[in-house]
């Protein structure tokens, strides 16, 4: 069948190119964001951890199709993804997801707000007509939606700078009523588990403490991005009889106290959901390696 031809006005092809080019981009930034947070803890927290992956994983491949083929089809597909995207992580802030509730970061509001861009300028090259003269596109065969998106939607434009603005809107909200992570174990006290077959050293609710390699006895070098995934046990911790060990406190950089163990900082690992769980054990983030406490017995 000849190719249609629109009459409305709407975007022109080297605009049409520009958002196609965005789009892609776009998405596979906030791939790489979702991929540098699943590598650097978040692939440990339960169900988090495969999402975050999938994440990864659609957001590249889409971006990709995008890029190579340039289908209407593809690009609304791409920016459906990242409004849901968006909402995953709005859900997370607010009432919490698979029971992770998330906290703010850098990295989740340039996520967040590289989600809303990326819907943008996927949703106008999917929907806004192209200017007079351009083809709009084949007859459709796979229905009345494909053949509206091949022609262009009227209206469109207005419509995704109305879900641009709300969305943005949420987000704004959502960051400013979520906070950083609570002081982990202030006052709390100190007990054991057996984990794997080893003590370890927990903090009253059971929640496995940990130290960091890059720590000294009197500096902790873990602030900023890192304490949020690995908040510090702060404050001065009550002895108790049955653990042998030495107690104390240094001074963080932000001047508040953070109880040692035998000259370690302690720290919790946000991807411990439950007590006796060790998910930190191992692990090489945040510039060095991560340790449980262990203790004789």
């Amino acid at each position: 069948m000849a190719t249609e031809r629109t009459r409305r006005p709407g975007l022109s092809r080297n605009q049409r190119l520009g958002l196609r080019l965005a789009g892609a981009g776009l998405l596979a930034a906030t791939g790489a964001i979702h991929l540098d947070l699943y590598l650097t803890g978040y692939r440990s927290i339960p169900v988090i951890g495969w999402l975050f992956l999938l994440q990864v994983i659609a957001a590249f491949v889409l971006g990709a199709a995008v890029l190579v083929s340039g289908s209407r089809l593809v690009a609304a597909a791409g920016a459906g993804f990242a409004l849901s995207t968006l909402g995953g992580y709005l859900l997370s802030v607010w009432i919490g997801l698979f029971g992770f509730i998330e906290v703010r970061t850098t990295a989740g509001i340039v996520a967040g707000m590289i989600e809303v861009a990326a819907f943008a300028a996927l949703a106008a090259f999917a929907a806004v007509p192209a200017t007079l003269g351009q083809p709009a596109g084949q007859a459709a065969s796979g229905g009345p939606l494909l053949a509206r998106l091949q022609a262009g939607i009227p209206g469109a434009g207005r419509a995704i700078a109305g879900v641009s603005v709300l969305a943005l809107v949420l987000l704004g909200i959502g960051v400013a009523g979520a906070g950083g992570r609570p002081p982990a174990a202030g006052g709390g006290g100190l007990t054991t588990a057996k984990i794997g077959g080893v003590t370890v050293l927990t903090n009253a609710k059971g929640f496995t403490l940990y130290w960091f390699a890059p720590d000294t006895p009197a500096k902790s070098n873990c602030n900023g991005s890192c304490a949020v995934y690995w908040p510090p046990v702060t404050g001065t911790l009550p002895p108790n009889p049955a653990i042998t060990g030495k107690l104390g406190t240094v001074k963080r950089s932000d001047g508040t106290a953070q109880a040692t163990y035998d000259g370690h900082p302690l720290y919790l690992y946000v991807g411990d959901t439950a007590p006796s769980e060790a998910n930190g054990n191992g692990l090489n983030l945040n510039g060095g390696l991560w340790h449980e406490v262990t203790v004789p017995g």
